[in-house]
């Protein structure tokens, strides 16, 4: 019964060991006979913590430029140890995760804001907060989205951020 289950969940799509246990303690199956199926899928390969991990980092760093931060934050709840989590994101460059933060910035920033800026009466202050909360939302220091969303938004025309330097970036 322990096997049925662990290969259907992993069937869908693949899952950290501490997912399975609890799958299969919520089945009821007993705590000895779900540690022998595990440790033996994990011989086997099936069960990987650290290959789940790194490839949890690169999906999510591809498609939804996801931080650091909140990579890691997603593996815990998931139940990789931490270790394991600083080496599937010892993968992720600043470079990525500075590419990551235009991405979804430029999905994000729309033409109102845009217009918003171009007005005379435009709240810039506003939306650099609203756009800088977001990204840290997704997990991405206040240093990179205070970068990104300068050059997303352009220079406001002297040369520099007023909203960095108000909040000491």
């Amino acid at each position: 019964m322990a096997r049925s289950i662990v290969l259907r969940q992993l069937t869908g799509s693949a899952k950290s060991r501490a997912q399975l246990e609890k799958k299969l303690a919520d089945r009821d199956v007993p705590a000895e006979a779900a540690a022998a199926v595990l440790d033996r899928y994990e011989d086997l390969g099936l069960v990987d913590d650290a290959e789940f991990a790194r490839t949890w980092v690169r999906s999510r760093v591809e498609y939804r430029h996801l931080g650091r931060s909140a990579l890691r934050r997603e593996l815990s709840l998931k139940g990789v140890d931490r270790d394991t989590v600083e080496d599937a994101l010892a993968d992720v460059t600043d470079d990525q995760e500075y590419a990551g933060a235009l991405a979804l910035l430029r999905r994000k920033v729309t033409a109102a804001d845009r217009r918003d800026l171009a007005a005379p009466d435009g709240d810039r202050q506003r939306l650099v907060r609203r756009l800088v909360g977001m990204l840290a939302r997704k997990g991405y220091p206040p240093g990179t989205a205070f970068r990104a969303v300068t050059e997303v938004l352009g220079d406001d025309g002297d040369g520099a951020d007023p909203d960095a330097a108000e909040l000491g970036v």
